[in-house]
């Protein structure tokens, strides 16, 4: 007769020793004795977790926790397989649970303030972060969730010194590097995020999420030539997207050019996110009798955005549980003909589903335009401003796609529903000129900083507004314009709000002044929106040109600068002519609405065009 007791401490070891088909052989028989074995039905669930059978992990271990319900490890595990299956609000109960009976368990302290936090319960996640440091002091995990929390808390400058006192307690776990690059690349300290990143990398050559951050981080950086940048991300392919091309298995579509097709977009962004806005005209205006809509959505929370979405779709599938093979075989089953990918290398890409090429026609749009670094993309979405057709063969060089270029814009934008009407001049206000950038930190490099303090000498009285959500380290911040010429009392620091308190910012500002290299775009289109004019520095990238874009469309095309003397000219020209800013005010949104940036008909007509023509190129190598 086995005596569950010895065979529940036998299961472990095997489990420990990674004898998982033994540990389950193990398990079935003493359940084939003992049928309501709390520990056996436990261990059996835990195996089923490893093993990723989700429904049947939470199942045995639910039943482990109603045969045993003092028992704090059982509960710990029930939450372990809510939040692999997404269910992160349902894994809340089964933590406190386990704390309740266990106070001195660490590890769900740990699991509790991460639930918390992804549920946007941030003071509650830090306290239960700050229980689980007085456990483990010694645990540089744990600084790093906590770090992670006071970042979301925009308290940036604590989270710095968390993840500079995870480093000192273990200078080899790369986790800490990468949070930390987040951290730094948030805060506009570009070279010690790019190196922070680089250190991850080094120490854990398989870490994709780190090296797909360094490459992310890389397009911020006006010291990093395109040849560097381009070179990282055929490194970053070497290592994760090749060895995955022996995957890749031949796709049944049918080569009809004229076919109705499958299209299907791949993001974690389909929610209150500037990625589900640019998606919203698109996918409520494909012509449904030509494409047939799909969107994969890695979305854990879905707000009210994502209920929009999915009612503009014909098949929504939710994948926020899916590993990238079960991804993959998901949307080659869907028989997708055109597969959009809408991440690139930033939080929550799945490129190494495109790896796999699941889909005939890969592409890549709306996340930044530049190279995802992979053969299996077939096209990277442009338009004919940032990528003029005499610069195919010199952008042509930086990226493993193909320019698929739309005729007039890159984006479509549509405005907030509830958003500020435009304000009067702040100028007029104020008797003086107010220039300001909302984009984040990451684009504010020194060379733009040293063109604003131009800029602000050249205009007296006037002043800068700039969004920081460094928090208390925001005296970092200061001291970054400070360096530059730009005294405190000239500059206006803001922190992050709702998009509609965002816009409102808007009606405090007078110019908006672009970055450089990487330009804004959605923080330069509701600018645009609220009748703020934009001042641009053209570039030769994609990413360097997207004002060159927008200002094209609506007519402003003497607010392009070629050089940086000629932007400080620019935009002290402009500034010195308030009834030109006013009449800005009064014009600039109707032009807007005149204009191909928000002509959703225009546009997606424009784009299927575009997947049309990409599918046409295959269908004919097909046949």
């Amino acid at each position: 007769m086995i005596d569950p007791v010895l065979a529940e401490a036998q299961i472990r070891e095997l489990l420990a020793a990674n004898r998982v088909q033994e540990a389950e052989t193990l398990c079935r028989s003493v359940l084939a004795a003992y049928p309501n074995d709390a520990g056996a039905l436990h261990q059996l669930g835990l195996i089923a977790l490893r093993t990723n059978h989700l429904p049947q992990a939470l199942e045995l271990i639910g039943r482990a926790v109603a045969l045993r319900p003092g028992v704090a490890e059982f509960h710990y595990s029930l939450s372990l397989a809510h939040m692999a299956v997404g269910r992160f609000d349902a894994a809340e109960a089964p933590l406190r649970a386990a704390v309740g009976i266990d106070p001195q368990l660490a590890a769900a302290r740990v699991n509790l303030g991460a639930v918390l936090g992804r549920l946007g319960r941030y003071a509650e996640a830090e306290a239960e972060f700050r229980s689980a440091v007085a456990l483990r002091p010694s645990d540089a995990t744990i600084y790093v969730n906590l770090g992670r929390v006071i970042r979301w808390q925009e308290r940036l400058g604590e989270a710095i010194e968390c993840y500079r006192r995870a480093v000192q307690l273990d200078p080899a776990f790369a986790p800490t590097y990468s949070a930390l690059g987040s951290a730094l690349r948030e805060a506009g300290r570009i070279g010690e995020a790019v190196e922070a990143f680089r250190t991850a990398v080094r120490l854990a050559p398989t870490f994709r999420e780190a090296h797909s951050n360094l490459l992310y981080a890389l397009q911020f950086d006006p010291d990093v030539s395109e040849a560097e940048k381009f070179a990282e991300h055929l490194r970053w392919a070497g290592k994760f997207a090749e060895p995955l091309r022996s995957a890749i298995a031949r796709l049944g579509n049918v080569a009809d050019p004229e076919r109705r097709l499958r299209v299907g977009y791949v993001s974690p962004d389909l929610r209150e996110h500037p990625v589900g806005f640019f998606m919203e005209p698109i996918l409520e205006g494909h012509d449904r009798a030509r494409f047939e809509v799909f969107c994969y959505a890695d979305v854990a929370e879905p707000d009210a955005l994502t209920r929009r979405l999915q009612a503009h779709c014909d098949v929504w599938r939710a994948t926020a549980g899916m590993n990238e093979e079960q991804l993959a075989a998901q949307i080659r089953a869907d028989a997708i003909d055109v597969l959009v990918d809408l991440t690139q290398h930033m939080r929550g890409s799945r490129l190494t589903v495109f790896s796999r090429r699941p889909a005939p026609v890969q592409i890549t749009h709306l996340a930044y335009c530049a190279t995802s670094g992979l053969r299996a993309m077939d096209w990277c979405v442009t338009d004919a401003h940032m990528s003029p057709p005499e610069e195919d063969e010199r952008q042509g060089r930086w990226f493993t796609e193909r320019l698929l270029r739309l005729g007039r814009s890159y984006w479509c934008y549509l405005p907030s529903a509830t958003g500020p009407a435009v304000g009067e001049s702040p100028a007029a206000r104020r008797g003086a000129v107010t220039f300001g950038s909302l984009n984040t930190l990451a684009k504010v490099n020194p060379r733009v900083i040293a063109s604003w303090a131009r800029v602000l000498a050249a205009v007296p009285g006037s002043r800068l507004m700039v969004s920081a959500i460094m928090g208390e380290g925001n005296a970092d911040v200061r001291a970054m314009f400070e360096g530059a010429g730009i005294a405190g009392e000239r500059l206006v620091l803001v922190g992050r709000r709702p998009r509609d308190g965002y816009l409102e910012l808007y009606n405090e500002i007078d110019i908006a002044l672009d970055p450089f290299p990487y330009c804004g775009g959605t923080t330069s289109l509701d600018g645009l929106w609220m009748g703020v004019p934009l001042v641009t520095l053209a570039g030769e990238t994609p990413l360097a040109r997207t004002g060159v874009t927008l200002l094209r469309n609506v007519g402003l095309e003497e607010l392009i600068a070629g050089n940086e003397e000629e932007y400080v000219r620019i935009a002290a020209d402009l500034a010195g002519d308030l009834p030109r800013l006013a009449e800005s005010r009064r014009t600039l949104r109707g032009r807007l609405q005149s204009s191909p940036l928000m002509d959703a008909v225009g546009y997606v007509r424009d784009l299927e065009g575009a997947y049309r023509a990409a599918w046409g190129e295959w269908c004919r190598v097909a046949r």
